[in-house]
């Protein structure tokens, strides 16, 4: 007895419709997954005009040294409770006492209005803002201004 002559299956136009679909579902669907993550780590612009910025990049290379000039550190800003709290030290590592501080906070994707905070020192030399910041991540650009002398952060919070 002689085994029977294996027949190849038909290739079909069935069969060259669902390659090309599921061919279309895949990328579709990378696509998508792709564009979730960009928007979910999206931490929105630096600059609006990267050439306006550039023009001032000097001028901002010298604020910088003016700053350091200092010897002022902060520390990282930290939430307590509602609020957002911060210390800020001399060059001799003591508390910098009497400064003003201001933060305003910005949603890094636009989703709500900037919220300024003043802050004020508390015993303990710690400065802690007045006005609450809702939860959520946010972009603090911190002004401090003591006896003339002014420092500029910027520091992200979550």
């Amino acid at each position: 007895m002689t085994p029977e002559p294996i027949k190849p299956k038909n290739f079909t136009g069935y069969h060259a419709t669902a390659m090309i679909v599921a061919f279309f579902v895949v990328v579709v669907a990378v696509n998508m997954v792709m564009a979730r993550f960009a928007v979910s780590t999206f931490s929105g612009t630096l600059v609006d005009n990267t050439y306006v910025a550039s023009q001032k990049y000097n001028t901002w290379l010298e604020e910088a040294r003016k700053q350091q000039a200092h010897g002022w550190t902060s520390s990282k800003v930290i939430r307590l409770q509602e609020k957002v709290a911060m210390t800020v030290l001399k060059a001799d590592n003591t508390q910098l006492e009497d400064a003003q501080i201001i933060a305003v906070a910005e949603h890094p994707v636009g989703r709500t209005d900037p919220i300024t905070l003043h802050f004020k020192q508390d015993q303990t030399g710690t400065y802690i803002s007045r006005g609450v910041l809702p939860e959520g991540r946010w972009k603090l650009r911190i002004t401090i201004l003591h006896r003339g002398n002014k420092m500029a952060l910027a520091q992200e919070i979550f």
